[in-house]
């Protein structure tokens, strides 16, 4: 299920809040990851903290959609399904989740348990080196082409992102690109969080898991968790709030 990327360059950082979080110096603390997971209180949020529902009801539909064409989920999918739509202030899609283990080596992404392993990652860290890919929770981009070219809608390598997988919600950024035709991939960090698995062979979920990237954003520096927390929470606060203008009556 794996979708291999392919590297260019820039920079990133990210963030997670899962509901009942950890604080985000606890976040931050490596291989605490699965400690997020574990502590987490499914269907719960913090006071003020947008949820799973909220998100994935402003989000709702493709009024607008912004590729060209549809992406497939894997590169051996029989179609191409999943179109990359855009509202104020964001674009999102719903797709799969493949594993994404490239980057700086560690015990859980390297040459040994990723046949696909790659050193680099498209964006980098405040220092120059690539992300940890198994430390810090990312979301993959497709490479620009054809269909989409995520430059063009406010996108770029440390984009604060959430993502949304059943009742929990992670705040990230844009951390790595992927193959031209495929859509739906992240770290081996963002799916220790969100409680999928995370394996880079054999991991990963195969649908319902909805990516938003806000637009126009920067998480600086792209490592630190505590920058993309505050900025997705942000965003994400003011996303949802549109919605429930919209939404009244008149």
């Amino acid at each position: 299920m794996r979708t291999r990327t392919v590297a260019l360059a820039t920079a990133l950082g990210t963030v997670l809040l899962v509901p009942g979080a950890l604080s985000p110096e606890a976040a931050t603390a490596p291989g605490r990851h699965g400690d997020a997971k574990a502590r987490s209180a499914p269907g719960s949020a913090p006071d003020g903290a947008v949820t799973a529902a909220q998100l994935l009801a402003a989000v709702r539909g493709c009024t607008t959609q912004v590729s060209r064409g549809r992406y497939r989920t894997d590169a051996s999918a029989p179609r191409a399904t999943v179109p990359v739509c855009a509202g104020p202030g964001e674009v999102h899609w719903e797709a799969d989740m493949d594993i994404d283990c490239d980057g700086r080596p560690g015990p859980h992404c390297n040459r040994r348990t990723d046949p696909h392993f790659l050193a680099q990652t498209a964006f980098s860290q405040s220092d120059g080196r690539y992300l940890s890919a198994e430390e810090l929770p990312f979301v993959v981009v497709p490479a620009p082409g054809p269909r989409w070219r995520y430059a063009d809608h406010g996108v770029r390598g440390g984009s604060a992102a959430a993502v949304v997988y059943r009742d929990r919600v992670l705040y990230a950024v844009v951390g790595d690109v992927g193959p031209a035709e495929v859509i739906g991939e992240a770290s081996y960090a963002a799916a220790e969080a969100l409680g999928i698995p995370s394996d880079p062979r054999t991991g990963g979920a195969p649908s319902q898991v909805t990516y938003i990237v806000f637009t126009g954003t920067r998480v600086q520096p792209i490592e630190s968790h505590r920058a993309a927390v505050v900025e997705g929470e942000r965003r994400a606060g003011a996303l949802v709030a549109r919605r429930a203008a919209a939404a009244a009556p008149r």
